[in-house]
């Protein structure tokens, strides 16, 4: 029976998709009890997107396909393919193959065919015509459409063909698909984001000479067409559309191998119960706190307690509850939950998992709280908790039907919260371990679903005290996404530092949404991701399942809404330092000054450049940093260019000249000012180990921490030298001047603030 394809499309707007039919293919499917579409109904289901498919001809198991029907096809070869519900990888089974046109030969692959799967049980055959087109990069493309746990439904575009995932092996990371998301992606993006990806990008542009193969504006309207798709039809309808390959052929694009897997009514993965996000203002500003956990001794309660009295807090508005004593530490003590004097807008759990999780019930029974921050882990794990456990999860379930929702929850397995505005930290590490908030905070906040990595940062950041550092935990209630929400809102923190495994169901989308909402005021989000590696990835039959995993799609979405993604944790580091520092710097453009007093550190600076030029000094700066080469008798080794060396023979004062010189450059938009500290011509170790010393006046400490003050642009230094100088960088530290270890991670950091804050304006 002749199943049809590749004829014009009369009467239907480009965009339209037929909903009809889709309907119906689906329906059909669960009525036989079938989760994929057999590639027949795959074909019918593209066909309702405007995709054209081959002419081709169904032949079910023992009904052989006539002369007449082969005549029909054109061209001399056809493609035969095994028609079976579970065979996603046809070539890898031997169940696709191109023989000639004639019954015969038709005939015998059919055969043994069925030879070969049979353990699949074939439902039949489907022979089709053979699609000429170019089997390489670009001529064959990769598209799906799947639900994912964290985003929801996604639009991919990437290489296609039998050699789709050892050719992604080879693209970087972020070349290999392009990612769309009916929540996120803009109209207007859609042409940038699709030829980010290599394959799109070899399809639709010319190649030494060779026209493209395809109009950008197909490939455009093919992913909008999917956008609509995915919106309207996934998970409920269509869990996944896998086609590979699409190819690219002189007529369009035509599909030549569909998977398609059937949703479910109601999927796993829908959003939790609606919180009432609005108390975030309760647990990050709280009028008054209750703590359990608190012991005579040394214990985290006590450390909790100690935190939040040194932070700020009025004592007279903390109640810990521990029976045999009136006070501790200046705090009202209550002997149970009943003794509370009244509500309290936070409560802070720190006991055991085990009874952690009967007094939460009880908490949330008795609307004791506006928030909780839950510290242990294993709530729900714990042997012989599994009753405690039950109470809790439908404590919170029914105070989510309460008029005013309930109590929000942090935790559990998280060491909470330091806040800055709220006056009180529950981080529970003490501070002879990890320094306490400085005289001011700087525009920060930092959001970890690790404790550790959070006050990790907050140890290798030294000198930046963030606004908000939130450790969400295991996210039992309350996400990384409700908290970057709510400081998308704060116009005083305009950098996010974010760490993250593993999204809540659907947080995926409000996180990209908000960060989004960041960009677009100015601001910018810093993301490092755990769990990226292949192994992380979802398990799945199709291709994009392997190729990238849920991780790696949210990592191209948040490239795609302006999130700036760290690869390493250094690079987090040196990131969100530099973002932070240069908050209120003045970034004209990408033109870049340099200086070093070593040759090789020019090198480092020029070799990294990124999105960063070097400018080209004008007169009055070239001869202004001539006349220091002269004062510094170097003039003789090496020229006025840029990056400028002025060589180990120029002293505090030439130093300093030069790095003026190069700052109140109208030539120069951002600069990067280096220094090999080992020459003794500059004072770059103390006098009588007193650090102060580094910035005095006169010295090139002193004279750069003077500029730092004085010049608007944004600036960065670099001491790259071991542990004898760290007084000096931590001098630069303390002054405010953002300090790198070596010149390749200062410019590359510096290229990413002025990336970020360039595309804000355009």
């Amino acid at each position: 029976m002749a199943v049809g394809g590749m004829t014009p499309r009369t009467g239907t707007s480009p965009h339209a998709v037929d909903v009809a039919t889709v309907h119906r293919l689906v329906s059909g499917a669960r009525r036989d009890g079938r989760r994929q579409l057999l590639e027949p109904e795959g074909r019918q289901l593209v066909e309702a997107l405007g995709i054209e498919v081959p002419p081709a001809v169904f032949a079910p198991v023992g009904a052989p396909i006539s002369d007449a029907e082969l005549a029909e096809l054109q061209g001399e070869h056809v493609v035969v393919r095994a028609v079976a519900e579970g065979l996603a990888h046809k070539t890898e089974r031997g169940g696709v193959a191109v023989v000639d046109r004639r019954p015969g030969s038709v005939q015998r692959e059919i055969d043994a065919m069925r030879d070969r799967l049979a353990d699949l049980e074939p439902a039949g055959f489907l022979v089709a015509e053979f699609v000429d087109h170019e089997p390489t990069l670009g001529g064959e493309l990769l598209v799906a459409v799947r639900w994912t746990h964290d985003l929801g439904p996604i639009v991919a575009f990437g290489a296609g063909g039998i050699q789709a995932e050892a050719l992604a092996e080879d693209l970087l990371d972020r070349r290999r698909l392009a990612v769309l998301s009916p929540g996120l992606t803009q109209p207007s993006e859609l042409a940038a984001v699709l030829t980010d990806a290599t394959a799109a990008r070899f399809a639709t542009k010319s190649q030494r000479g060779r026209p493209p193969l395809l109009d950008p504006e197909e490939l455009t309207d093919l992913a909008a067409r999917l956008l609509e798709f995915a919106d309207r039809f996934v998970p409920h309808d269509v869990l996944e559309l896998e086609i590979n390959p699409l190819a690219v052929t002189p007529h369009g694009l035509v599909a030549l191998d569909v998977l398609a897997t059937v949703g479910d009514a109601a999927p796993g993965g829908e959003m939790a119960p609606q919180r009432p996000v609005w108390k975030l203002a309760r647990l990050l500003e709280p009028r008054s706190i209750a703590i359990a956990g608190v012991s005579s001794g040394e214990n985290p309660g006590r450390t909790i307690l100690r935190n939040v009295l040194r932070d700020g807090f009025d004592p007279g508005a903390v109640t810990v509850v521990k029976p045999g004593v009136e006070t501790i530490d200046g705090c009202r003590c209550v002997p149970a939950m009943d003794a509370l004097p009244s509500k309290v807008d936070l409560f802070v759990v720190a006991l055991a998992a085990g009874p952690a999780a009967g007094l939460v019930a009880e908490i949330v029974e008795r609307d004791a709280a506006e928030a909780l921050i839950v510290i242990p882990g294993g709530l729900e794990e714990k042997a012989g908790g599994e009753a405690l456990a039950a109470r809790m999860r439908d404590a919170i379930d029914d105070a989510r039907r309460r008029p005013d929702g309930g109590p929000l929850i942090n935790g559990g397995n998280c060491l909470g919260v330091r806040s800055r505005p709220g006056r009180y930290d529950t981080l529970f590490i003490p501070e002879s371990r990890l320094s306490g908030p400085g005289a001011r905070p700087v525009p920060l906040a930092i959001v970890a679903q690790s404790g550790a990595f959070a006050i990790s940062r907050l140890s290798r950041l030294e000198g930046l005290d963030p606004k908000y550092v939130v450790s969400v935990g295991n996210q039992l209630d309350l996400t990384l996404g409700d908290y970057l929400d709510y400081v998308a809102d704060d116009p005083e923190v305009t950098v996010v530092g974010a760490y993250l495994e593993g999204f809540a169901p659907l947080d995926g989308l409000r996180f990209m949404a908000a960060a989004r909402r960041i960009t677009d005021r100015g601001g910018v989000v810093v993301l490092y991701r755990g769990g990226r590696t292949r192994a992380g990835a979802t398990a799945s039959t199709s291709h994009t399942a392997a190729i990238a995993g849920d991780a790696a799609l949210g990592t191209a979405l948040a490239r795609q809404v302006g999130v700036v993604v760290a690869e390493t944790l250094d690079e987090f580091d040196d990131l969100v330092g530099a973002f932070a520092r240069l908050a209120d710097r003045t970034i004209g453009g990408r033109r870049l000054g340099a200086l070093s007093n070593s040759g090789f550190e020019c090198v480092a600076i020029a070799d990294n450049l990124g999105p960063l030029a070097l400018a080209p000094f004008d007169a009055a700066t070239a001869a202004r940093l001539a006349a220091v080469l002269g004062a510094a008798h170097a003039a003789d080794v090496v020229d006025v260019h840029n990056p400028l060396d002025v060589t180990p023979m120029a002293d505090d004062a030439s130093f300093g000249e030069a790095a003026a010189a190069i700052l109140e450059s109208t030539a120069v938009d951002v600069a990067v000012i280096g220094n090999v500290p080992f020459t003794p011509t500059l004072r770059t170790i103390p006098l009588d180990g007193d650090g102060e010393s580094l910035v005095a006046p006169g010295t090139v400490g002193g004279r750069l921490v003077e500029l730092w003050r004085t010049s608007p642009k944004a600036w960065v230094t670099v001491v790259d030298a071991g542990s004898r100088y760290d007084l000096l960088a931590r001098a630069f530290d303390a002054a405010g001047v953002p300090v790198f270890r070596t010149a390749d991670r200062a410019v590359r950091a510096l290229g990413a603030v002025v990336e970020a804050r360039l595309r804000g304006r355009s």
